[in-house]
């Protein structure tokens, strides 16, 4: 077998692997796909002679590949958007591919993704690989150019900056997820104020991404009231089409057949702690295909 077969063999046994790594740095799975690509390229041109460790070094590579393109990102964001909602994964319920579960294995819903996004590109890289995937800082630090010590405080940050937006005791299981995000859209379609605020807790946050193209419509909406209030001005036409999004209970919204929205939820304790609302149609359409199929 040629050499060039072999590595292609094993970059397809690691893809599993290095396609969660993109995905937890980039927020994008069809970014992430694409930095495989990139990635592939540059270890076929490489070739893998003296590498001892061949997953940490397509690890390693596909890394780079992502903290180019997220430096890429930055650069391009003249403004940066009120906000800005990661990529999820969105699915019919019990269709997840094995290798969206092992993606999706360490967190529920988008929060974690939500948060990793707010981290600079060296943050992100020194937490994903270290805290999520197991690479040691001084494999870590010349990505970045740091010293071993100096990626550890990368990471100590970053970890701090996750601990402190994470909900406590989130609900794991999604049929009991289901009812609670079940019971809001009934209440919301009922114009039932009051039972809808029954259903978020005290400390509910809406968060609506509507993209570039109507950023004044973008916003953070803190507490019972204002969540409540904006879920009672949803169009009573709208249709929802439950589905997993990050793994947990979500709903793709259509309007008169047309994608207009993707909301995930976080539930904890039998109430919605976070929502996380992305309104761009476009957006909606692509991440919401495969549960909206010819839609």
């Amino acid at each position: 077998m040629q050499e060039n077969e072999w590595l292609a063999e094993r970059f397809e046994e690691h893809r599993y692997r290095l396609r969660s790594v993109a995905y937890r740095m980039l927020g994008s799975l069809t970014e992430a796909d694409d930095a495989l690509q990139d990635a592939w390229v540059r270890v076929s041109r490489a070739g893998a002679d003296g590498v001892e460790n061949l997953g940490g070094w397509l690890t390693t590579i596909v890394a780079r590949v992502c903290l180019n393109m997220l430096r890429a990102r930055n650069a391009r964001r003249e403004d940066a958007l009120e906000v800005a909602l990661p990529d999820p994964i969105v699915r019919a319920e019990g269709t997840l591919l094995p290798e969206e579960e092992t993606i999706l294995a360490d967190s529920v819903g988008l929060a974690l993704q939500v948060v990793i996004d707010t981290l600079s590109p060296p943050e992100r890289l020194a937490f994903v690989l270290h805290d999520m995937f197991g690479l040691q800082f001084d494999e870590i630090g010349p990505m970045v150019g740091r010293t071993p010590e100096a990626t550890r405080q990368l990471a100590s940050r970053a970890r701090r900056r996750v601990k402190g937006a994470e909900v406590a005791s989130p609900e794991r299981d999604v049929t009991r997820q289901r009812a609670v995000v079940d019971a809001f859209f009934a209440a919301a379609r009922a114009g039932d104020f009051e039972g809808l605020v029954a259903l978020l807790h005290p400390d509910i946050v809406l968060r609506a991404d509507f993209g570039p193209g109507r950023p004044n419509r973008s916003a953070v909406f803190h507490g019972p009231a204002a969540v409540a209030g904006q879920a009672r001005l949803a169009n009573a036409a709208a249709q929802v089409h439950p589905a997993l999004v990050n793994g947990a209970a979500g709903a793709v919204i259509t309007l008169r057949g047309r994608p207009v929205a993707v909301l995930g939820f976080t539930v904890a304790e039998g109430r919605i702690v976070e929502i996380d609302a992305i309104g761009d149609p476009t957006r909606v359409a692509r991440v919401a295909a495969a549960v909206l199929g010819g839609a």
